[in-house]
């Protein structure tokens, strides 16, 4: 497995992570202990980056990688979130009631996490969500006091605008920014990517398979568990499914013609957008795993690059990537 270093704070890990919400959250249930064996499958093949956070579940995908991955602490580097307010009602995201970032929250959480993961140290910690009734300078102070007390290793931020990123750097090294980038979400490309290379911060795209779209394995939301998040998505309606179908089944003839998955196509497209750049695809199961992983070894030329950002350009994906309230989280 390659590596790659996030930031300037020097953490180096491999060039493909696995996003572990699926396997508490989100998606619909998850066999656990097949979520283990994918896990421990995911160390052998050389995986060292493992993301997770505290709502996703909530709590429950932090014991789940503290149950999978204990024992194998120099070997792997654990990222997790603190940001969203929880309740105590309700299942998954109906227990999100906002954001927040204050500080007596921030440390209640990080001490959680650390709990929860059976670790003294976290070595990535980021902001899920930036927090607007706060300076981005004071939550980020917060955070460096933690670095400082041995709590947490390196700062990252999730879904911030370049703006805010360039005032939480005035502060404190971060060492990434994670934000959904794929060939169905773009946006990044403008103002986060080009601050994120000016200011020596990696970044780490989440969904970079557009939750399973890219695949080409999702056509139709009948697919989908009754209680799966995708289904009250704007881009996972039928109507905007049916839109978007020919852009994914273009992506699977060029994969074809490689002799490749359109999803190992799509992650190594992304790959080769930076040397900064660590995607992080969800997976449950193990030939999905094998597949991203494999992807890592995907050497694309100029002229297929080109091609694949032509069988999918952008402002050609149909419906938002999430609804009002939660769009009104990101870019912040």
């Amino acid at each position: 497995m390659k590596t790659r270093t996030l930031g300037s704070t020097g953490l180096s890990v491999s060039a493909i992570g696995l996003g572990c919400m699926g396997m508490s959250f989100a998606y619909g249930g998850a066999d656990e202990a097949e979520s283990i064996r994918t896990l421990h499958r995911a160390v052998e093949l050389g995986v060292t980056m493992f993301d997770t956070a505290e709502v996703y579940g909530p709590y429950a995908n932090e014991e789940l990688l503290a149950r999978a991955l204990r024992g194998l602490r120099g070997k792997v580097s654990i990222a997790t979130k603190f940001g969203f307010r929880i309740g105590a009602q309700g299942q998954g995201m109906q227990r999100v009631t906002g954001v927040d970032s204050r500080p007596a929250q921030l440390r209640a959480a990080v001490e959680g996490s650390l709990a929860r993961l059976g670790v003294e140290t976290i070595d990535l910690l980021y902001q899920h969500r930036v927090d607007p009734a706060l300076p981005i300078e004071d939550v980020v102070g917060v955070m460096a006091d933690l670095v400082r007390e041995g709590k947490v290793l390196h700062l990252g931020l999730s879904e911030a605008s370049a703006t805010t990123l360039r005032r939480a750097c005035a502060v404190h090294p971060i060492a990434a920014l994670q934000s959904e980038y794929s060939l169905w979400s773009r946006d990044v490309e403008d103002e986060v990517l080009p601050a994120c290379r000016a200011l020596g911060v990696g970044f780490v795209p989440y969904s970079p398979l557009g939750r399973g779209f890219l695949t080409g394995q999702l056509g139709s939301t009948a697919t989908l568990a009754t209680d799966d998040y995708r289904r009250g998505l704007p881009r996972f309606q039928d109507e905007a499914l049916r839109a978007n179908a020919p852009l994914v089944a273009r992506l699977e003839q060029l994969a074809a013609a490689r002799g490749v998955s359109a999803a190992q196509l799509a992650l190594g497209w992304l790959l080769a957008q930076g040397e900064q750049i660590v995607p992080i695809p969800g997976v449950r199961r193990l030939v999905h795993l094998e597949q991203n992983v494999a992807a890592t070894q995907l050497v694309l030329s100029a002229a297929e690059l080109a091609a694949i950002a032509a069988a999918v350009p952008r402002g050609a994906v149909r419906g938002a990537r999430y609804g009002e309230q939660e769009m009104g989280m990101v870019g912040l």
